[in-house]
């Protein structure tokens, strides 16, 4: 599984015209599942999302996670993660895990998250989000389930 992760003052997406999911201070994060990802790969994304300590503390250094900061998150469901650059101008989706599939472990991110004391809120798998945040920092953070290749 991928994630990006952006530290934000707010965050909320809309689908139709709809409030779906909202955060104020917290992290908005993107979440691609890849084929082959597990429930496994779920719960440690969701462990490490939970514990991520880039939240200033009182001296100004990133020592705080999003529970300490008494933050949010706003997870939205993104396959577009999992696309192939690596050829060509268009990208390629390969690597995405099927609809099906991707939502079960999305799903089980979501409940990871929660049973790790995270308050979550969601965007709507499969349907076009309209997402709407302010940044702080910025801090973006990538993560990866998968070994690096090298």
């Amino acid at each position: 599984m991928r994630a990006v992760v952006q530290r934000v003052n707010r965050a909320a997406v809309t689908v139709d015209d709809v409030l779906t999911g909202q955060c104020q201070t917290g992290f908005l994060v993107y979440v691609g599942v890849l084929v082959g990802d597990e429930v496994s790969d779920a719960e440690k994304l969701a462990e490490k999302i939970a514990g991520l300590r880039i939240f200033e503390d009182e001296c100004g250094k990133m020592n705080h996670n999003v529970r300490d900061a008494r933050g949010g998150i706003l997870a939205i469901p993104n396959f577009t993660l999992a696309a192939d650059t690596r050829k060509g101008r268009r990208p390629s989706f390969g690597l995405a895990a099927r609809p099906e599939e991707a939502e079960k472990l999305f799903d089980a991110f979501v409940s990871a998250l929660t049973g790790r004391g995270c308050k979550v809120e969601t965007g709507r798998f499969g349907a076009h989000m309209i997402i709407d945040s302010q940044a702080n920092g910025p801090v973006n953070v990538i993560l990866d389930t998968r070994p690096i290749e090298g």
